[in-house]
């Protein structure tokens, strides 16, 4: 009979606040995930003193996640009935000797012949990190070194009565392509985030599951030291999904080690009696002493070093809420969303609307932000767009993954054409002046440095920039912007400036530091050519603009239907 289970864990936090395990299910198998834990548990560490077996030295988390993933095999039919697991955890909680153990395991157990098995890494040094344990605890075994011959060098394992191989590598679209490996196990899966073929080349190198039927994906990570980009944070979103019961998928386990929201936004996830939550292993191959060490050395270096460690070794997702000189709206940023917001709805809502517009170089982007002032309540509703030429995508490669994934969103355009840009910003500033809701002067806000080819774009489409009417103001940058920065914090804390939920802008303000310009506060990129924060600005000079208080020319659409009145 055909086990029920499912792979959602809604009441995860408690579970996680409580040490109990993040799988709320038994094996599905009991007697093959038995078989395959006796082998696994006679594994010896050689690093530990006394070199003890895995069962003898290993908490049961570690035990548990392996056993659901074997546990998952019908021996009777040969079908694996889950097939992808996902195991996020921080730094030091032995990681590495976990995808030796289960690898090995699945090697020694494998029944095909000639079958393949992959340790993918991002690097060669990540690639020994894993190999280095398995040929470890090969040497440590009279039993195993008689059925298992290592190459070192190849960083290759294989089995000398099946003739199957477990190999260990280093990522590369080349080393993966047409693989036909039964099993696959991904480590560091955030590095993999950065890399723009990387989701190619995971295809191609779990393509052979198709004709496996007991075949496996395993992967394994860390938090990204950046905003979670590309394949890992499509693969994080999902599996959270899933967790959370968001998504139905029983062929997929999550087992995510992370704090719950509210330890974050209250801040007690930077307590040290906290740290177990995400340090599963804490006591063990994690010492807390040690993490407060190197916690309080963070604190007193530079920003990125905080933000890598609090990644690293607290699991917390670089966001809005890591560093001590944050743009102070970012604290408001999530809970002011309103996701059902689009420009069109903006368009309907709103007595008046301005544009804010940023940059636009070559190698940056071109943001445009447009806030509208709600009939009745008052409240400014704010709407964003982006657009990057391809050569961002070039010269800025570590991002080129989150740019994509706006791109996707729709909120960002990758331009085709040197000129895509500015005519779309030209045709949505002509798509807010068609609605009626531009004030009779001072529309659009941007860098008063200007761009010579933006406002000829805004020229072009009627818009003036010289007289008593003009519609085109130039706005003072850096410390000048100190009334909109100071202005969008008040009312994003109070609740009357809400946007439009978009990644892209949430991006932006995490990206955001604010630096003193004489009394005037200034934001900046936390790093500068490759952290952007043009929408960010954007949306700074549309405030300058909207803080004028502009005269609403006509009445909304909304109006005009009697559903509200001004």
């Amino acid at each position: 009979m055909k086990p029920s289970w499912s792979t959602a864990c809604p009441d995860w936090e408690d579970r996680i606040l409580n040490q109990q395990s993040l799988i709320a299910f038994e094996p599905l198998f009991p007697d093959a995930a038995r078989k395959a834990m006796d082998v696994m548990r006679a594994l010896r560490i050689v690093d530990i003193l006394g070199a003890p077996e895995i069962g003898d030295c290993t908490r049961d988390w570690v035990l548990n996640f392996a056993a659901a993933i074997f546990g998952a095999y019908d021996e009777e039919t040969g079908l694996r009935l889950i097939r992808e697991f996902f195991l996020l955890v921080a730094k030091k909680n032995t990681k590495s000797t976990i995808a030796a153990a289960i690898m090995l395991t699945a090697l020694i157990l494998n029944w095909r012949d000639n079958a393949e098995f992959l340790i993918i890494a991002p690097t060669i040094e990540i690639a020994g990190n894993s190999f280095t344990p398995a040929a470890a605890m090969i040497a440590a075994d009279e039993e195993l070194k008689e059925i298992l011959h290592v190459r070192e060098h190849h960083r290759t394992i294989t089995h000398l009565d099946t003739g199957a191989v477990l190999k260990v590598v280093a990522a590369d679209k080349d080393t993966v392509s047409g693989s036909k490996a039964t099993g696959v196990l991904v480590d560091e899966l955030w590095l993999f985030g950065k890399k723009e073929s990387a989701d190619s080349m995971l295809m191609e190198a779990t393509g052979g599951l198709v004709s496996r039927p007991e075949g496996f994906v395993i992967y394994l990570s860390t938090q990204s030291d950046d905003a979670p980009a590309g394949v890992f944070k499509d693969k994080l979103d999902y599996f959270r999904d899933v967790r959370d019961g968001k998504v139905e998928d029983n062929k997929s386990l999550p087992v995510l080690y992370e704090f719950p929201k509210s330890m974050v936004d209250s801040g007690d996830c930077y307590k040290p009696e906290n740290w177990y939550v995400t340090n599963p292993n804490m006591g063990l191959s994690v010492s807390c002493e040690y993490l407060e060490d190197k916690y309080r050395e963070a604190q007193r270096a530079n920003d990125k070093k905080f933000r890598i460690h609090c990644a690293k070794h607290l699991n917390l997702e670089i966001g809005l809420l890591l560093r001590n000189d944050r743009w102070a709206g970012g604290e408001f940023w999530e809970c002011s969303a309103d996701k059902t917001l689009t420009l069109e709805s903006l368009l309907e809502r709103c007595e008046v609307a301005v544009v804010g517009i940023d940059g636009g170089g070559l190698d940056d982007l071109l943001g445009l932000h447009v806030i509208g002032r709600e009939i009745g309540t008052r409240r400014w509703l704010c709407w964003a767009r982006a657009w990057a030429h391809p050569i961002v995508l070039d010269r800025r490669k570590e991002i080129a993954p989150t740019l994509q994934n706006f791109a996707n969103d729709g909120d960002l355009v990758i331009c085709e054409t040197p000129t895509q840009d500015l005519e779309e910003v030209a045709a949505i500033c002509d798509r807010v002046r068609q609605s009626g809701l531009f004030p009779k002067e001072h529309c659009i806000g941007v860098d008063k440095l200007g761009q010579p080819a933006l406002i000829d774009a805004l020229v072009d489409v009627g818009f003036n920039c010289e007289g008593a009417e003009n519609q085109i103001i130039g706005i003072s940058q850096g410390g000048y912007l100190n009334p909109a920065i100071v202005g969008t914090e008040k009312k994003l804390s109070n609740g009357t400036l809400q946007h439009a939920g978009q990644r892209l802008m949430a991006w932006c303000v995490g990206n955001a530091k604010v630096e003193m310009k004489g009394s005037a506060r200034a934001v900046t990129k936390q790093a500068s050519g490759t952290a952007k924060i043009d929408p960010l600005i954007a949306l700074f000079n549309a405030a300058m603009l909207m803080a004028k208080n502009p005269e609403a020319r006509k009445a909304s659409i909304y109006a005009s239907r009697g559903v509200q009145t001004a």
